[in-house]
């Protein structure tokens, strides 16, 4: 049977020259940052306001977006006001499995801490607003923003 020996030492090879470092910090936000956010399918000028609050932890926040469809969706959706909840288009039945999956996706402690930012178009009808208003309620979402943008911008 034959032995194996090792031949002198082995060593680490050092971390050389600033461009290995400058690969493994981009390897690194690589993996740890998102990528992909929501591509918004509808038309939304948001409305004025003139009160205007800073969403402060933007993690915490679920987008409900409600406009009519932009031109590439038309032919498909039509031109009334349709609910977009993340990147497919939904209805008000919807909103529920929605928010269940959004509260699933947070950790227990910021679950009380969710909210729901709805960014609707300034023409967007009330009535449908009001429909999602109403469905949030039955879910007990019940922490809900409206995003605006500052009179006169």
């Amino acid at each position: 049977m034959p032995v194996f020996k090792r031949s002198g030492k082995k060593e680490m090879p050092e971390i050389g020259s600033s461009s290995d470092i400058v690969f493994m910090f981009l390897f690194f936000f690589m993996v740890c940052s998102q990528l992909r956010s929501t591509e918004v399918k509808v038309k939304v000028k948001l409305p004025e306001a003139t009160e205007i609050a800073k969403l402060e932890r933007k993690d915490l926040a679920s987008y409900i977006y409600i406009g009519s469809p932009t031109s590439q969706y038309q032919s498909q959706y039509g031109t009334e006001s349709r609910i977009q909840l993340n990147d497919s288009f939904k209805t008000t039945k919807d909103i529920r499995d929605f928010i269940a999956a959004e509260r699933e996706s947070l950790s227990e402690a910021d679950r009380q801490l969710m909210q729901v930012s709805i960014k609707a178009d300034e023409d967007a009808r009330m009535g449908i607003i009001t429909d999602v208003k109403q469905e949030l309620r039955r879910c007990s979402a019940l922490k809900i923003m409206y995003a605006a943008r500052k009179a006169g911008q």
